[in-house]
């Protein structure tokens, strides 16, 4: 049995004997099918030709893939009473940084922004003695690697440490996820937010989509809603999806101005 991983998206499966047929979060419309077909691997083809590559994120520590696998988005290590949490998750999980987190106090829990981070999150949470995955309900159909660690949540906010708020913005999936960290930025707050808020190259700025690859944007609604499930939490630093993509000052006027530009430009 084998738990397969598409190449494309990085998401793994369940064990299996075979492959999937297919993978139905690359053919949903946010993201597309390789152009060549569906394409497979697993865990231990990848660690024979990657490894786990960190990052220093303005203080967080980042992990990702080297060289770029799937998306190519990094996940972070939120600093957390107890152990770190995992936010948002990469398909490859080696021997050397589990270790390593290990020495730094361990794993308490993943959260993900969505379901195309998913990735390899059991196998991340099965390293660290099957920790909880917090994952919004909404977006339970999505889950391709059903595991008692995950843990659905329901509604507006779900706190799961010690000024770690878990926040449904919606937008990009019905449950995509922000999480807030009142304790970062030296108490000045840190949000963590995948693509769910696109931080933009100049890192002045953040943008909306509904899918990046396909360019379909969000509605004014969408963008309206994010807006109003962030304004009530104070942060300094918006972290995005990638290495380096990261609002370093004045977090809350960079997505204030952000949804302005935005719902001007759609008109």
């Amino acid at each position: 049995m084998t738990r397969f991983i598409c190449v494309q998206c990085g998401t793994q499966f369940a064990d299996a004997p075979a492959p999937p047929r297919a993978c139905p979060i690359c053919e949903d419309e946010r993201q597309y099918v390789r152009w060549s077909g569906q394409e497979w691997t697993d865990l231990e083809a990848l660690k024979a030709e990657h490894r786990n590559a960190l990052t220093d994120e303005d203080g967080v520590t980042g992990i990702g893939i080297a060289p770029s696998f799937a998306i190519g988005q990094r996940a972070l290590l939120v600093p957390s009473e107890g152990g770190f949490v995992l936010w948002d998750c990469v398909a490859l999980v080696t021997d050397d940084v589990v270790a390593m987190i290990k020495r730094r106090g361990g794993l308490r829990a993943i959260a993900i922004s969505h379901p195309h981070y998913y990735t390899s999150m059991v196998s991340w949470s099965e390293a660290f003695g099957g920790v909880p995955i917090h994952l919004h309900a909404d977006d339970r159909q999505w889950v391709m690697h059903p595991h008692p660690a995950i843990a659905f949540w329901s509604g507006e906010t779900r706190q799961i440490g010690p000024g770690l708020t878990l926040i449904r913005s919606g937008g990009h999936f019905e449950g995509s996820t922000l999480l807030h960290d009142a304790s970062g930025a030296d108490g000045k707050g840190d949000l963590y937010v995948g693509d769910n808020l696109q931080v933009c190259q100049d890192r002045r700025y953040v943008s909306f989509m509904r899918s990046y690859p396909n360019y379909i944007p969000l509605n004014a609604t969408a963008v309206e809603r994010i807006a109003a499930a962030v304004a009530p939490y104070r942060f300094e630093r918006v972290y995005g999806a990638f290495a380096h993509r990261n609002v370093r000052r004045d977090g809350k006027e960079a997505v204030a101005r952000s949804v302005s530009r935005y719902l001007a430009a759609i008109g």
